[in-house]
């Protein structure tokens, strides 16, 4: 697996919308997608797996509507260490223009 697809630590908002991820491989802390716009409201939690692991990779999926523009943002973990998926954040995006979001992951 490579580290640099990997997160060390993820924080999630899923009432607010949004995430954060630390890379496991450079340390680099990056919001995803307009999670930055809205994280001074969040009330992030850490991600974690049942089985104990605190590493994932992270997959972002963007739903679009028939103009192309985002509506919704999906964010799946799979744990390194037992491989356990899921989704742990999602949210709508509810303005235009949403180009910038499909770069933002």
């Amino acid at each position: 697996m490579d580290a640099a697809s990997a997160c060390s630590s993820c924080s999630f908002d899923d009432v607010e919308g949004g995430a954060e991820r630390v890379c496991a491989g450079c340390g680099h802390r990056a919001f995803i997608a307009d999670s930055e716009e809205f994280w001074e409201d969040a009330d992030p939690g850490e991600a974690g797996c049942p089985c104990g692991g605190e590493e994932f990779e992270t997959a972002v999926a963007f739903s679009l509507a028939g103009d192309g523009s985002v509506r919704w943002v999906t964010v799946g973990l799979r744990c390194r260490k037992d491989g356990a998926v899921g989704v742990y954040a999602d949210w709508k995006i509810d303005y235009s223009p949403t180009d910038h979001l499909l770069t933002k992951v």
